[in-house]
């Protein structure tokens, strides 16, 4: 039974019934997990960014109650992201300098124009849409985009100044020609090495939370900052300010491509985690309601002044592993961001940077799959050279990854195309086992002199009729005394103009040739079609054959 009109609008409205079944403990508890790891990853994903820290504490707070209350799986964890991050920072490093008020505008309009395309994605129900990106594809982008992160982070995980010059490779180079910082360094790697620790021996310690508080402390008693060192600084104290983006027609032109890739990765991402989550809990999830709760929280984020958010992966997960069960955990962790905005914030202030890109390291390098990328090539040589060439091309694009996956996108639906303009065509006998299976592939002899049995595996349309007519003509001339073609047509699940133009100049063809078609196992919305048309009447009543051995029982007595 669906769920009412409100709920479906509202899914928060369904919490309720969450409790009485479950408690609301794990949500409590399964709340402040997840702020423990939100809170520092927020600041660690606006320098990824290139963003001033406290914009990370921006996009955690509205957008996050905003996710949670519109999302139909109250288990995301919307907030700041890694990917999201990069692709927000790459795209508008062309365009204005990093730390300046300009940079920040144009990244909440960014927030801004990729939440309208997920609002309006979602309110048309056209989610189906972001489905035509291929498993492959994603996971070349991921991995290279993953490498992009770790690389990007190793100047300031060493303390190096890294310029911004369009190239990662000859940018990096460029960085690594100054020489690190040894103080940068130690906090860095001390870091990096103290987050894998953790995680390996006690993963029950909230071990970012652990590491920022002793890394800050020491960073306070060791004067890093007075050094020379970068901290996160002074963050602006109390809430952020709601205010209507700053919209300019030129800035929109450039960063639409953007804000569609934006949209279609931060919507798997969350897709990913959804369907993971739902297919635990045996809850619906409705991907058209999730893109109008994702896209409304990255109207928050815009409005809110803070930088493009999604549902993350790993704080999804931790916030379920840790009792979540409705959105209640989510207004949980949002408290907590609340609290450290307006009580909190001076104790950031001396946070080395280096740290941050630790946990930015520590945290993408889950992300990392080479496997995958050799599992499309056993699946398929098109699946595996699309996620080849997704890898290469977000690499070599870098730091504009977003360029890759748009190449990666096309590709893959290139091939779809090329796929489906040569669909699998068999010639048919009959096989001991009583079916009538491919007779090039089994050895089988053709059921009788003057027929021809056709498989066609594949919708006849304008994609694929040219390959239809081909296959016929070919089969007629499959034996020398050839009076009847007989398609099999289970495998035509649907037929448009062309195709039905295409099998209307078969029947005069064979008919010339003293030849005649004949069709068995049609689908009922194919006959609807050839109905309409009046193809039907013409067949002669050989297309109402349900099986081949009908069809012969029937051709064989009086050949069509």
């Amino acid at each position: 039974m669906p769920p009412p009109a409100a709920e479906r609008l509202l899914p928060f409205l369904t919490w309720p019934r969450q409790w009485a079944k479950h408690g609301i403990r794990g949500d409590l508890l399964a709340g402040l997990t997840v702020a423990l790891v939100l809170i520092p990853q927020s600041l660690a994903y606006a320098q990824l960014g290139s963003l001033p820290p406290y914009v990370g504490l921006y996009a955690a707070l509205l957008p996050a109650l905003v996710g949670a209350l519109f999302g139909s799986c109250g288990q995301l964890s919307t907030g700041p992201v890694a990917l999201t991050a990069l692709l927000s920072g790459a795209s508008l490093l062309p365009l204005a300098k990093p730390d300046t008020p300009e940079f920040l505008a144009l990244a909440v309009l960014l927030a801004l124009l990729s939440g309208l395309i997920q609002l309006l994605l979602g309110l048309l129900r056209l989610g189906w849409l972001l489905n035509l990106m291929s498993h492959p594809v994603l996971m070349g982008f991921i991995n290279a985009a993953a490498l992009v992160i770790c690389l990007s982070q190793l100047p300031p995980l060493l303390g190096i100044s890294m310029p911004n010059e369009g190239q990662l490779l000859s940018d990096l180079a460029h960085a690594f020609g100054h020489g690190i910082d040894p103080a940068s360094t130690a906090f860095g790697l001390t870091a990096l090495a103290a987050l894998f620790l953790i995680r390996h021996f006690t993963p029950a310690l909230p071990g970012v939370l652990i590491v920022v508080a002793l890394a800050t402390v020491a960073s306070a008693a060791t004067g890093f900052a007075a050094a020379g060192g970068a901290v996160v600084g002074e963050i602006p104290h109390g809430l952020p300010q709601l205010q209507r983006p700053a919209i300019s027609v030129d800035h929109i032109a450039m960063l639409l491509p953007t804000a569609f890739v934006i949209a279609l990765v931060s919507f798997m991402e969350a897709a990913s985690s959804a369907k993971l989550i739902s297919g635990k809990t045996r809850q619906p999830w409705d991907q058209n309601q999730e893109l109008i709760g994702q896209g409304l929280a990255k109207l928050a984020a815009a409005f809110s002044g803070a930088m493009p958010v999604s549902a993350s992966f790993s704080r999804s997960a931790l916030n379920y592993a840790s009792g979540a069960r409705t959105g209640l955990s989510n207004l949980v962790t949002v408290g907590m961001v609340l609290l450290t905005l307006l009580y909190f914030t001076p104790l950031l202030w001396h946070l080395p940077k280096p740290v941050l890109a630790a946990i930015i390291l520590q945290a993408v390098a889950n992300l990392l799959d080479f496997k995958a990328l050799r599992r499309a090539w056993h699946a398929s040589r098109d699946d595996g050279l699309a996620a080849t060439l997704t890898f290469v091309a977000t690499l070599a694009f870098a730091p504009n990854i977003q360029t890759g996956i748009l190449t990666g996108l096309m590709l893959s639906l290139a091939l779809m195309v090329y796929r489906s303009m040569s669909p699998r065509v068999a010639l048919l006998g009959l096989h001991p086992d009583g079916t009538y299976r491919d007779l090039e592939r089994f050895g089988l002899p053709h059921p009788a002199p003057y027929l021809v049995i056709l498989r066609f595996d594949s919708p006849l349309t304008f994609v694929t009729a040219a390959t239809f007519e081909d296959a016929m003509l070919r089969a007629a001339r499959a034996q020398p005394e050839v009076k009847t073609v007989l398609v099999s047509g289970a495998g035509i699940n649907d037929i448009d103009a062309t195709g039905l133009h295409v099998i209307a100049g078969l029947i005069e063809r064979f008919r010339a040739q003293g030849q005649s078609l004949a069709f068995c196992g049609l689908k009922k919305q194919v006959i609807d079609a050839m109905e309409r048309d009046g193809l039907w009447l013409r067949l002669n009543g050989h297309a109402a054959y349900r099986t081949e051995a009908h069809a012969l029982t029937h051709l064989l007595e009086s050949p069509a």
